[in-house]
């Protein structure tokens, strides 16, 4: 099942492609909806097949370049489900939101259906270069996103996401090898590297490989000082391809974090968890602070990615200590990095898409432009109040299990840290604040098509509010009642940690 979940999308998208461009519109988007909806299908029958104790699951392994300890291996367990779900949900939304779409749509959605199989096969990957092909195929495939699909600095933008990441995987795929090298016999299978644990023992050549994964991995995070592409790639992206980066993209280097840094690397990822530490309370306070000085409500949006990224690395690092009676907090903190991962995904989301209702009626993301816009669009002022309450872990929503988790799994291992990173929610709660009392509150003020003529602002529109709202629900449900989430997500923190722990 697995199998058909990750190729149906590229199999759909090569059928796109052999059809004219001179067929209706409405085919190729219609034909988009119907596979992201069918994979959300396919992913609730997996979920409810799922055994929340049964370790990795709906495995399949088949023989690929077996002279190099590579195979195509796939699976599923808690860390990796839920972010597959996510993966569904959000290309499912994205697929709505672009009903409207008119530029080379054929293209746009053959390319996003690819898109949609390189995420999902690497949240299942259980081999290492079978994840690294899924990576580099990801980073492909976002920046034609945005330099094809994206604003007047696309070219610019997304040539820098490309080289960034690029050089980011290079540093990963040196990680990988150095992991198939120690292992003896010779394999890439995440698996059997993990019950290895091949570099042990070996604390110089260890700290080399953890320091080629780290780095690969935060640059796709990405935390500081590896950010800086993020901000001009999410500011030029069209909407629904911002949505996917920041929804899904970012997710590919925390997980990585979780399933091949610490498992495999438990001893050194023990050594150096306070680096961890400390890049992940910097990407907290940089991100809020950097976030709290923009005037592009897009560009701000983007910089609270970095904020909340850096709560997941937090977590990671905070959860490495072994011993001294704080095993039910760092199995609190893992298990808050991956409701947070989900979280995130939803909120910034919704986010990233409502800023593309921004600008499809203004035409700007400046903040200065806008005043009062609630008197004419009221559901849109209620759906972005609603998302941005949610980002800055307002009781209710998804954002406050979560942080709730990472913090007070935190504060035993790492209480000074925890107490710095608690200032990123004061910060956040004050940048969405002012952002939505200048843009929704107050006199109306819109931009001007020409000078004197002002713009009209419709209100949401239907293929908008569905492609929103159920991401905003959906982060309503797991704020009260998130036990469905932590059902499948708890039994893989502890095994993790277990696993740390050897």
């Amino acid at each position: 099942m697995l199998t058909v979940l990750v190729l149906l999308p590229t199999a759909v998208a090569a059928v796109l492609l052999c059809v004219p461009r001179t067929a209706p519109r409405l085919l190729f988007l219609t034909t988009w909806l119907v596979t992201t909806a069918a994979e959300l299908v396919l992913t609730l029958g997996v979920w409810a097949g799922y055994h929340a104790d049964g370790g990795m699951q709906y495995e399949v392994q088949a023989r690929w370049m077996p002279g190099a300890g590579v195979s195509y291996h796939v699976g599923v367990d808690g860390l990796s489900l839920p972010l597959v779900a996510l993966t569904c949900v959000l290309f499912l939304a994205c697929a709505v939101y672009a009903l409207r779409e008119q530029r080379r749509v054929r293209e746009f959605a053959a390319l996003f259906l690819f898109l949609q199989t390189t995420c999902l096969g690497l949240f299942v990957a259980l081999d290492l270069i079978l994840f690294f092909v899924f990576f580099d195929l990801s980073i492909v495939a976002m920046y034609f996103v945005i330099a094809g699909w994206g604003h007047e600095g696309a070219a610019r933008a997304a040539l820098k996401f490309f080289l960034y990441t690029f050089i980011g995987s290079l540093a990963l795929l040196l990680g990988f090898i150095g992991l198939y090298l120690a292992a003896a016999p010779h394999t890439f299978d995440i698996v059997e590297l993990t019950r290895q644990n091949p570099v042990a023992g070996r604390s110089a050549y260890s700290g080399l490989v953890l320091l080629a994964v780290a780095v690969g991995l935060a640059v796709k995070t990405p935390t500081v000082p590896f950010h800086t592409w993020l901000p001009p790639a999410h500011t030029e992206a069209p909407a629904a391809g911002s949505a996917i980066l920041a929804g899904i993209l970012l997710k590919m280097g925390t997980y990585g974090f979780l399933r091949i840094a610490m498992p495999m690397l438990p001893g050194t990822w023990r050594h150096y968890a306070l680096v961890f530490v400390v890049v992940g309370v910097l990407s907290v306070l940089y991100g809020a602070l950097v976030a709290l000085a923009q005037t592009d409500f897009k560009r701000m949006v983007a910089y609270t990615s970095v904020n909340h990224m850096g709560y997941i690395l937090l977590a990671v690092g905070a959860a490495a200590p072994v011993g001294g009676g704080q095993d039910e907090a760092r199995h609190l903190a893992v298990t808050g990095a991956v409701v947070q991962m989900v979280s995130h995904g939803l909120l910034t989301g919704a986010l990233f898409l409502l800023s593309g209702v921004l600008y499809e009626r203004g035409r700007t993301y400046e903040m200065a432009a806008y005043s009062g816009v609630a008197e004419r669009a009221p559901v849109f002022a209620a759906l972005t109040g609603v998302a941005a309450f949610a980002s800055l872990g307002l009781p209710g929503f998804s954002g406050f299990i979560a942080e709730f988790q990472i913090l007070a799994g935190s504060l035993g291992p790492r209480p000074a840290a925890t107490a710095v990173a608690l200032l990123g929610i004061l910060l956040t709660a004050g940048l969405f604040l002012r952002a939505f009392q200048q843009i929704f509150l107050g006199a109306l003020r819109l931009p001007a098509l020409a000078p004197g003529a002002a713009r009209p602002f419709p209100d949401i529109r239907a293929h908008e509010s569905a492609a929103i709202a159920p991401l905003l629900a959906l982060a309503v449900v797991i704020g009260l009642a998130p036990r469905f989430l932590l059902n499948v997500v708890e039994p893989a923190s502890r095994a993790v940690l277990e696993l740390l722990a050897r």
